[in-house]
């Protein structure tokens, strides 16, 4: 099955476009889990068991496991999210862009030694960069497009050859040149919902990965009506912080569970 098409599914099934972000810092977590070594895993196990049911998606930010040299728990934490939850994608959250040959060990990495459905990656280096992972058919390849941060701006709003600002620019090679087997996805953050609805007008149906709502501030409402596609779905919205760390006490399964449920009801109120 492709991303796409389990994407689609997921959409559906779950009546959700919550995105699950597992992002483990473990001086935030709690008290039964400190001094663990699986800590990690663990923390994220249970999270994900607490907020599958309201989810289309699980990503794993990737820095946040190899900082703790935690590589081989977010490789469980990934057979364990097939095993369990096999239909939900796993997005892998790393961000990655270099040349080709490199381009390469990084797809197998994602591919191969997490088995994500998809992963993230940066376009700024051309897309012999990007060639590598479009090679994994099945899999999707996640473009980053206009970013949730400031700072972003700093480029992406720099005017390309064709007279649109940057990120307008990479959304319509991903749309018209790159997605050659129909694989590919943006990203597109939640603080700058003007943005997301051009890049909705540009791409079609193309889905939308969208972070910045809940700790980063990004408007719900606003966000829905910007990116939905022509279907009323077609994008990820990914909360992380406000999920994972909805309480730092004894309830803090419950907590997460109650703020993702709460996240997808208000994502659906303003479908």
């Amino acid at each position: 099955m492709t991303f796409i098409t389990k994407l689609n599914q997921a959409w559906s099934a779950s009546n959700s476009l919550l995105m699950v972000g597992l992002d483990p810092d473990p001086q935030r977590f709690p008290a039964e889990l400190q001094g663990r070594d699986d800590a990690i895993y663990e923390f994220c196990r249970a999270i994900v068991d607490a907020t599958a049911p309201y989810a289309c998606g699980i990503k794993p930010q990737i820095a946040y496991f190899s900082a703790q040299r935690a590589e081989e728990q977010l490789e469980a934490l990934c057979r364990y999210i097939r095993q369990a939850y096999p239909q939900l994608p796993i997005v892998l959250d790393a961000k990655r862009g270099d040349i080709g040959s490199t381009a390469e060990q990084y797809a197998r990495e994602a591919f191969e030694r997490y088995n994500a459905d998809a992963v993230t990656v940066s376009p700024y280096m051309g897309f012999d960069t990007i060639q590598p992972y479009l090679a994994w058919q099945d899999r999707g390849v996640i473009v980053l497009c206009r970013t949730s941060n400031k700072g972003g701006s700093d480029l992406q709003f720099i005017e390309s050859k064709d007279d649109l600002p940057l990120y307008l620019h990479v959304a319509g090679l991903v749309a018209d040149r790159w997605n050659t087997n129909g694989q590919c996805a943006l990203v597109v953050g939640a603080t700058f919902p003007d943005e997301i609805a051009r890049v909705r007008q540009r791409v079609g149906d193309m889905p939308l990965l969208v972070p910045g709502i809940g700790a980063q501030g990004g408007d719900i409402p606003a966000t829905v009506k910007a990116g939905c596609d022509s279907r009323g779905a077609g994008m990820m919205i990914n909360s992380s912080r406000a999920i994972l760390y909805a309480s730092g006490g004894e309830d803090w399964r419950e907590a997460a569970s109650a703020a993702a449920l709460a996240t997808r009801d208000a994502i659906n109120a303003a479908r």
